[in-house]
């Protein structure tokens, strides 16, 4: 007679059995014992453990902690600068920091103004500096900004130009693409807005009934789609249907000719449809501070003269959430002292260095999350210490690989595609890629995100009809496809048009490009990747190091966060600074695999070979199946008196820990009563 427990996990509850299972003809099956153990959990951690979120019961504690934490920072700053300006004999107890007296309410936002450009009291130039400590700007960190932030543009090259030129953005699109350029740059938004109202106010003239003022209010922040639900939900008016063979250089069109000339019903919904869902696509949180950076520049203001400016022309303007890149904060304060120090001697160099250094502008970097990477499957082992007297288990070994690596993404290829089998319809057989196959969809697939399976039968067979592969969809580089495409828009704006790399095979790809490299004076080896160098020779080649530039590379003290990483960029391919910063854009995903580097440069070579994956691990002398077990280690493993619960925080969802927890309980609770 066979002794089952047998559990059924669920969200909120975990059902459990005892059943006796017959294993001789004259014993009979019975169910011995039935229950439920009820794992309560709350509205919203069911909701987020359902929707796949990893959202704690406990976030809005440390939401709310972080909101102390700063506070306290922000406290222990300010009084660290007080007791600095003391120490120098720029305050003494008795000085009034703060606002003082009838009608004083904007009187330190109009000295901070004022001390740009003319001497001002120490004592206010201190409150000055006491308001520059509270807010002090966002630095950038490329490891932590999403989506919902927007991105924010480094467009100050092009600003100027349409600036100098007095054009709009459309205008200058339309003249690179008439001049056989593909690539688009970024815009601020209010180069956007300045366009839309230009094209707004000469259209108005004609459709005055239509291009009304709450019209313009109501379509304010919606894309391109919704606008044109707008347009014909209010007016039935249809946007055009734009029917160029270059349906791009059409849209530029009718944008250029909406400055100067009537357009039809039709076209001017498509025009300021499309216009106004460029606006949208580039609000946001960082595309906001990006104009607002601009429009220092342009008019020649520090951040306390914008202020100013504005609430001396609307007492009721709301500085709350008008926030300004690190950099602004810094010219401000660079300005200020330097203005300042001409007229008191007390304000030395080193002064300044201590209070913008050390005391304001000071910020600790992002604590490390390494010791959260998991460890290597094959790399790696788990031993006894003893800690406090305590015997504990640890493991440790070599950290599993980004999968954004290089290495990783060779891996992987070639993983799948020793499991690629051809089917042949017509002969009703199937069999595993030949070694020339193989390479050839491995050239294939270094260029592109992936590739559908008959795309890859296209390439492989010239009857293609006739065969299947028995994956839907093949997976690419994704990290040489990324730098590509940068790749193509750096050509295109250097005059070699029309290429598009991530459709051809690697091979081809660099027959084209490294000419062209070597006449531009770039690097050309940043294409060139040997999985099967040694550790250091494989980390020293230029396609590593710039992937491993772009995906460690965390931010700086500049104004974009990027500068430090555009040089490097710089140094290493031989890009110029504009194009430097295109490159510096990409950002890979913080993922992970299975395995370590050093496992997978042992793995490799006998993937490359032909050997599929469980071979390939042999031959590299490792088991990889290393957590199952034979017949006979089965029989004689000495099994556990008890299960071991979880530690608190071991894994990343803490819904899922609190589950196997209740689980852990569940099953000792029945080794206990039925042994």
């Amino acid at each position: 007679m066979k002794r089952i427990f047998g559990l059924d996990l669920g969200t909120t509850s975990i059902g459990w059995a005892v059943v006796d299972e017959a294993s001789e003809v004259d014993e009979k099956s019975s169910i011995i014992k039935l229950g439920v153990r009820v794992n309560p959990l709350t509205v919203d951690e069911q909701r987020n453990f359902e929707q796949g979120k990893s959202i704690t019961t406990n976030a809005d504690r440390r939401i709310k902690r972080s909101m102390r934490r700063n506070l306290a920072r922000y406290k222990l700053r300010r009084q660290k600068l007080i007791d600095t300006l003391k120490r120098c004999g720029i305050i003494t107890d008795s000085s009034i920091l703060t606002e003082d007296g009838n009608k004083t309410t904007f009187q330190t936002y109009s000295l901070r103004s004022k001390a740009v450009t003319s001497q001002i009291p120490l004592e206010d130039f201190a409150r000055v500096l006491l308001m520059i400590n509270k807010k002090r700007g966002y630095k950038s960190s490329r490891k932590t900004k999403n989506d919902d932030e927007g991105s924010a543009i480094d467009s100050m090259s092009i600003a100027k130009i349409l600036y100098d030129n007095n054009i709009t953005p459309g205008q200058y699109v339309l003249a690179l693409l008439e001049k056989g350029s593909k690539n688009i740059p970024d815009f601020y938004r209010s180069d956007l807005q300045s366009e839309l109202d230009k094209i707004w106010n000469f259209q108005k003239q004609f459709y005055p009934e239509i291009l009304v003022d709450d019209f313009k209010a109501q379509i304010a922040g919606r894309g391109k789609l919704n606008t044109s639900k707008i347009f014909l939900g209010r007016y039935k008016i249809y946007t055009a249907d734009n029917k160029g063979k270059d349906k791009r250089l059409q849209d530029y069109k009718w944008r250029v000719a909406a400055l100067t000339q009537k357009l039809s019903e039709g076209e001017m919904a498509y025009v300021i449809s499309d216009l106004n869902g460029a606006i949208s696509n580039s609000s946001g949180y960082l595309g906001a501070m990006s104009d607002r950076s601009k429009e220092l520049y342009f008019n020649k203001q520090t951040v306390g003269q914008y202020f100013m400016n504005n609430l001396a022309a609307n007492p009721h303007f709301s500085v709350a959430n008008r926030v300004f890149y690190r950099q602004d904060y810094l010219d401000e304060f660079e300005t200020i002292w330097e203005e300042q120090a001409k007229y008191y001697p007390q304000l030395t160099p080193q002064l300044k260095k201590e209070i913008r250094d050390i005391i304001i502008f000071y910020q600790r970097p992002l604590k490390s999350q390494k010791d959260l990477i998991s460890f290597c499957e094959l790399e790696s082992k788990t031993i006894e210490v003893e800690v406090n007297g305590k015997k504990q288990t640890k493991t440790i070994g070599r950290r599993v690989c980004p999968k954004s690596s290089p290495l990783f993404q060779e891996f992987k290829i070639w993983q799948r595609l020793n499991d690629v089998k051809v089917v042949d319809s017509v002969a009703n057989e199937e069999r595993f890629l030949y070694q020339e196959e193989k390479e050839l969809l491995a050239d294939a697939l270094a260029t592109k995100e992936s590739m559908k399976s008959v795309d890859a039968l296209k390439l492989l067979f010239k009857n293609h009809k006739a065969f299947d592969l028995n994956f839907e969809k093949l997976e690419g580089n994704k990290t040489l496809f990324t730098i590509l495409k940068v790749i193509e828009k750096i050509l295109d704006l250097n005059g070699y048009s029309g290429y598009e790399f991530t459709k051809m095979s690697l091979t081809e790809a660099k027959k084209i490009i490294t000419p062209i490299f070597n006449d531009l004076k770039y690097n050309s080896d940043i294409l060139a990747f040997n999985p099967l160098l040694e550790k250091k020779e494989l980390e020293k080649q230029p396609s590593y190091l710039l992937w491993h530039l772009l995906y460690s590379f965390e931010g700086d003290n500049s104004r974009s966060g990027n500068e430090k990483l555009v040089e490097a960029i710089q140094k290493l391919c031989g890009f110029e600074e504009d194009y430097a910063k295109m490159m510096s854009a990409v950002t890979f995903k913080p993922d992970y695999g299975s395995l370590s580097a050093k496992a997978i440069r042992k793995i490799l070579l006998h993937l490359m070979q032909g050997s599929r994956y469980s071979l390939a691990c042999e031959y590299a002398g490792y088991n990889h199946s290393k957590r199952s077990l034979t017949k006979e280690q089965i029989a004689n493993k000495e099994p556990k008196k008890a299960l071991e619960s979880l530690k608190r925080n071991s894994l990343r969802n803490p819904v899922v820990e609190k589950i196997l927890n209740q689980l852990v309980n569940v099953v000792n609770a029945l080794i206990k009563e039925y042994d």
